[in-house]
């Protein structure tokens, strides 16, 4: 249980490190070629890219927040962006119901996200995870949307230290519950 609190802290300062590096990535201005396969490497996430979406083909609707913080129905496009290849993901905006807009695709600069759809840890220790797809939150909404908050490193969590802690907690409980347990065997 030691050794969990202090691989916990360890984890605490890598991911402050990550936090570091996607916050400075989200600083720059300069717009990055949009990665072509996943997965999208961390120096890649929350810059500035654009790409073209020939055609979409298919629409996936999820609950979002728009950058007023109103909440509605974010719009993803799954684009084709060439003859092969597993096409891109594309926030174009939120709605306020399930039906999709009338874009059929364009050009689209945005902000490069971590995309909806993660390998849950089942997949990834059975090694059947497929690497995440990135998405593009377009800059400007298509017409008919309101523009989709864009995510930032601030909002990964980073709760390590509670973990570290919570591992210290149990490690003291059980040595406790130990000390207890000889004493008692001694007395007798």
């Amino acid at each position: 249980m030691v050794a969990l609190g202090v691989w916990q802290l360890q984890r605490k300062g890598e991911k402050e490190a990550l936090i570091a590096l996607l916050e400075r990535n989200g600083s720059m201005s300069a717009l990055v070629t949009y990665p072509k396969l996943p997965p999208v490497p961390d120096a890649m996430l929350f810059r500035k890219s654009s790409l073209v979406c020939l055609e979409v083909v298919r629409w996936d609707p999820r609950g979002g927040t728009d950058r007023k913080g109103q909440t509605g129905i974010r719009m993803i496009a799954d684009c084709r962006t060439g003859a092969e290849g597993p096409g891109v993901l594309v926030d174009v905006g939120i709605a306020d119901d399930f039906t999709p807009p009338q874009w059929k695709g364009g050009t689209v600069q945005g902000t490069i996200v971590p995309g909806p759809e993660q390998p849950t840890l089942i997949q990834r220790l059975t090694g059947k995870a497929v690497p995440a797809r990135a998405m593009l939150v377009a800059d400007a909404p298509v017409p008919g949307l309101r523009a989709s908050q864009v995510p930032s490193g601030a909002d990964l969590p980073n709760n390590h230290l509670a973990y570290a802690i919570q591992w210290f907690f149990f490690a003291a409980i059980a040595l406790i519950i130990y000390a207890l347990a000889v004493r008692r065997r001694l007395q007798r």
